[in-house]
């Protein structure tokens, strides 16, 4: 059976695990634990709280709810200040039970209904909610790390002033 939309979510997993990966990666031990203020969570609590989503979500997907009920959501904010290797070995974790749960699926799955606290979902509607969700994490992970590197941090993306080489590269013209 075909796979080029599962494939395509599998893609776009990977750019936005690789995203959050490179700012971890430009993180010191304890710059994992920032917080910008005290009302935001620091880049170990949003890992936690992907790790534990993850797992929840994708852990017998197809037949079980996605809220699973040894899930303790509110205990993932808690930055538990674990070291970078237990913390990193959850996040790889819940990537790997992601994959593992969309890797025998096909494009003929997208329309099955799951359920996520017992609303019904797509499959395509929970697997754009992961996405989205991970997306937003990703996004904050980088601004935490940006924040703290300013001059030092390493682009994820087209750099400022990167936009005429990029394009190039592409084999664009240039912009008139």
């Amino acid at each position: 059976m075909p796979r080029q939309t599962l494939q395509a979510f599998e893609a776009d997993f990977q750019k936005t695990k690789s995203m959050i990966d490179c700012s971890l990666a430009q993180l010191s031990d304890d710059d994992l634990h920032y917080q910008l203020n005290p009302l935001q969570n620091s880049p170990a609590a949003i890992v936690q709280h992907l790790a534990g989503n993850m797992i929840s979500r994708f852990t017998d997907f197809l037949t079980t709810d996605g809220e699973k009920p040894s899930r303790n959501r509110e205990a993932e904010f808690a930055d538990r200040r674990l070291p970078r290797a237990q913390l990193l070995a959850q996040w790889e974790a819940a990537w790997s039970t992601l994959f593992a749960a969309l890797a025998p699926l096909t494009d003929a799955d997208l329309e099955k209904i799951i359920t996520i606290r017992n609303e019904p979902h797509t499959v395509m509607k929970a697997l754009l909610r992961a996405s989205t969700h991970c997306a937003w994490h990703a996004a904050q992970i980088a601004l935490i790390a940006k924040h703290l590197h300013q001059q030092d941090w390493q682009y994820l993306t087209i750099p400022p002033g990167g936009s005429g080489a990029f394009n190039q590269k592409m084999g664009m013209p240039p912009p008139r």
